[in-house]
């Protein structure tokens, strides 16, 4: 029986062509590339699009006129804000207790009519309060209304609008008391207790009071009363106060 040839040679053979063919593989992508790069140098280059725009023609004549004094919000918030307040009506007498002085209030009076004046006064302050200018009157013996106009520098938050819906917040969870939407406004309302408020040696009173906003102004409004107060009482003040701002 004939022995079996040694594989050795034959590896090394196989080896040795392998080799040869990868270098010409590698010779061809060389060779390749060099053709390529030598078609694209003999190519005129390709023109790029312009960087500058044509000239866009510009409308003539005068531009719009400033708006007046009468129509521009800001020229109105920022002058007396106590002008901005409503008038007394014809008949009606001024206010039996009202706090403030010349129709202004300051920080500390408008805190104090808050339960804990101290805690409100730092609160009012991050609010950044700005002025208050207030109003009231009295018709009759009984029915008496007071108005606010809170107004706030609003240079970190809307400061007008999150104190309105803090106080709505609190008078929503409060019983015995009715409220309907102001139109035109997003979240202004109207507020009626149906309940008297009783106190010994007083005589028992109705409220109605009315909370919006509009830009840095918060509007506050009361009416007190002997008798109930008629939704559409308080609803038409504050509708005439708001078109004020």
């Amino acid at each position: 029986m004939a022995a079996a040839p040694e594989p050795g040679p034959r590896r090394r053979q196989r080896r040795r062509t392998a080799v040869l063919i990868g270098a010409a593989a590698v010779l061809g992508l060389v060779a390749g590339g060099c053709a390529g790069y030598l078609v694209q140098v003999h190519r005129a280059p390709t023109k790029l699009p312009p960087l500058s725009q044509p000239t866009l023609a510009q409308a003539r004549g005068e531009g719009p006129e400033p708006l007046s004094a009468a129509r521009d919000r800001r020229v109105k918030t920022d002058g007396d804000l106590r002008k901005l307040l409503l008038e007394k009506p014809r008949g009606a007498r001024d206010a039996t207790y009202l706090m403030g002085r010349d129709g202004w209030l300051d920080l500390a009076a408008y805190a104090g009519f808050y339960d804990k004046p101290g805690e409100m006064f730092g609160e009012i302050v991050g609010d950044q309060f700005r002025r208050a200018a207030t109003t009231g009157w009295l018709v009759g013996r009984t029915h008496e209304v007071e108005i606010r106009l809170v107004q706030f520098r609003q240079e970190e938050s809307l400061a007008a609008a999150e104190n309105v819906d803090i106080t709505q917040y609190w008078l929503g969870d409060e019983e015995g008391i009715d409220s309907w939407a102001i139109p035109g406004t997003g979240n202004g309302r109207v507020y009626v207790r149906t309940r008297p408020d009783t106190k010994p040696g007083y005589v028992p009173l109705y409220t109605a009071e009315a909370h919006a906003w509009r830009g840095d102004i918060a509007l506050e409004m009361w009416i007190t009363d002997t008798k109930p107060i008629p939704k559409a009482k308080i609803m038409d003040l504050a509708e005439r106060q708001l078109e004020r701002l």
